[in-house]
């Protein structure tokens, strides 16, 4: 009997060992993607320019002349103030930026620009500038701020907290931007010479990166030379 041979044909798909091959292939790559994906997400930024929580850019012209009312920015939720309170100055021109006796003591001046938070530090109620009085105050609890921010009158923990501010020429060239101040640790009001300030072309105010406010002795605690 004649013996029979067999012909081997050709198996379809692909063997287990270029399967695992594919699955790791795959495995990398969407490995690679995620970390590709995290380091966009942090690289670029989240918030837009002009929003809150970003750099809210201001035109010199919204700042307001020295201790005049403060000027609402509704969009940054901040007040911007211009501050100048010297030690030797009358009392009728500290109206609304008085130093109190410990300012005085330590022959401290309060000068620059600042941009103040809208949210009042005892429970986040948003207060308001009162005209009458010179001064910021809380309907909720009562909680009262000089034009500067710092506390009057408690429950407020603390003055009110500040955003950090900046100014450019008009080539987008940093002139200068405020610091926290080593000796009360809230940031300081922005100060500019006179020929800073021709050269400024706009501010931009970083509502990303609150400073809280120092707690300071309450003004109603000490001797002021408010009227």
């Amino acid at each position: 009997m004649a013996a029979t041979s067999s012909i081997e044909t050709p198996t379809s798909g692909i063997s287990r060992r270029e399967f695992l091959y594919y699955i790791f292939g795959a495995s990398i790559a969407l490995y690679l993607g995620q970390v590709a994906g995290v380091t966009l997400w942090y690289a670029l930024p989240r918030i837009k320019e002009g929003t809150f929580g970003g750099l809210i850019p201001v035109t010199p012209d919204a700042i307001p002349k020295p201790n005049d009312p403060p000027t609402d920015n509704a969009n940054g939720r901040f007040w911007l103030v211009n501050l100048e309170a010297q030690p030797d100055q009358p009392d009728e021109w500290n109206q609304s930026m008085y130093l109190a006796s410990d300012e005085v003591a330590q022959n401290r001046a309060i000068v620059g620009i600042a941009a103040i938070y809208k949210v009042c530090t005892h429970l986040g109620c948003i207060y308001s500038w009162n005209s009458a009085t010179h001064r910021f105050e809380c309907p909720c609890h009562g909680s009262k701020y000089r034009l500067d921010g710092r506390r009057i009158e408690d429950p407020a923990p603390r003055n009110l907290d500040r955003f950090p501010l900046s100014a450019f020429d008009a080539d987008g060239a940093l002139i200068a931007e405020s610091v926290v101040d080593e000796e009360t640790g809230q940031m300081a009001p922005l100060q500019l010479d006179e020929t800073q300030l021709a050269q400024v072309a706009e501010y931009k105010i970083d509502t990303g990166s609150p400073v809280s406010g120092a707690s300071q002795v309450l003004l109603t605690d000490v001797v002021s030379n408010s009227p």
